[in-house]
């Protein structure tokens, strides 16, 4: 009776995960293998090209720099000095390595440098948290604040602040935009009337906006020593941004069919329940598409801005990498670079897949 039981309980759980497997596994139709194989091959062969033509142009820059800095040694201090050089570079010694495009190997390299890296800052963290855990108990039981550490961020720590950062500067930027939009495209007066207004504040600069930022919060937190680089940041972010947002909902509210219009007086629908019934449903697939290029216009101008207001981003270490010159910093610049894309992409699948799920329009993107 128990190995009944048992047999029972493993043929559920078996079922379970096939039920598991069957919803993640993509599901092929007849003759639909081969065009996935085409696909995904034409996409491995173009990422294997870009890799080797990266290999290629990194190396003849080595080279060119490598010949420069020997030339040099030749030409100012002589044979001697120019077979030193050689021997220099060609010992991989970083003291006379040509500062140049680095090779995928060495960008592989400097990640997995910046993960080993974070596990060390992690590891300073949970021991700092313990030996203050007492004294912190203390000061909260008086009501006051407990000592947080204060040590250099990891670069895992630094891109989820630039996460952070751009997500509250989207959500800004939706709660201006998106009623906006709407009042505006609910009247072809208003749509005049700011028009202007939209035209020439949406090809501002973010380093505009930054610095109008600057000037309005440093004057309300006058007085306040708090650090206010978040806040400058995710609001310069979210102004700059908004604007497409904000056309493209006008234009989806404007260009809603007359007869859904006519169906919703005819219901007596009030101006509530018209907006949120009709017009912002019919709205969505172009409130979305503005949206989509709100967080991708958010994440590219969150690099100049965290830069400008020096927040612990994305931002800042590439430029104090730039500004390091140390014989890793250019691979490490590739990697907030591709770290960069990478979540640019994510945040746009993201927005699509919401997309999909709210509007009739289903699309696969771009």
């Amino acid at each position: 009776m128990e190995q009944d039981i048992t047999l029972k309980k493993e043929g559920q759980g078996l079922a379970f995960l096939k039920t598991l497997v069957a919803k993640f596994t993509p599901k092929f139709q007849k003759g639909d293998l081969l065009p996935w194989l085409k696909k995904s091959g034409i996409t491995l062969l173009s990422i294997l090209l870009f890799l080797g033509l990266w290999h290629m142009g990194s190396k003849a820059l080595y080279n060119k720099e490598a010949n420069y800095k020997i030339e040099k040694a030749l030409t100012e201090q002589g044979q001697a000095a120019a077979d030193a050089e050689r021997d220099c570079i060609a010992s991989g010694d970083s003291s006379c390595q040509p500062n140049t495009l680095p090779s995928p190997t060495q960008v592989w390299a400097s990640l997995q440098t910046l993960i080993a890296d974070h596990k060390v800052i992690n590891a300073d963290k949970a021991a700092f948290n313990e030996k203050m855990a007492a004294t912190n108990a203390k000061l909260v039981a008086q009501g006051k604040n407990a000592i947080v550490y204060t040590g250099r961020a990891s670069f895992v720590d630094i891109v989820l602040t630039s996460i952070k950062t751009v997500f509250a500067g989207f959500l800004l930027a939706l709660l201006i935009a998106v009623p906006i939009g709407v009042v505006i495209g609910l009247s072809p007066s208003l749509r005049s009337a700011f028009n202007w207004f939209i035209q020439i504040f949406k090809p501002v600069s973010p380093v505009v906006w930054y610095l109008l930022v600057f000037m309005i919060v440093k004057t309300l937190y006058i007085g306040d020593s708090s650090d206010n680089a978040f806040v400058i940041s995710f609001i310069s972010v979210g102004l700059c941004a908004m604007w497409a947002t904000l056309v493209n909902t006008a234009m989806g509210v404007s260009s809603v069919d007359k007869d859904y219009i006519n169906v919703a007086k005819v219901l007596k629908l009030g101006t509530f329940q018209k907006i949120f019934k009709v017009i912002l449903p019919s709205s969505l697939p172009l409130i979305f598409t503005g949206l989509r290029i709100t967080l991708s216009v958010a994440w590219m101008v969150l690099i100049a801005i965290e830069l400008l207001a020096q927040s612990q981003g994305l931002g800042l270490f590439v430029w104090e990498e730039f500004q390091n010159g140390a014989n890793d910093s250019n691979a490490k610049i590739i990697v907030a670079m591709f770290v960069i894309g990478i979540i640019g992409f994510l945040l746009d699948r993201i927005m699509l897949s919401v997309q999909n799920m709210v509007s009739f329009n289903k699309n696969e993107g771009v």
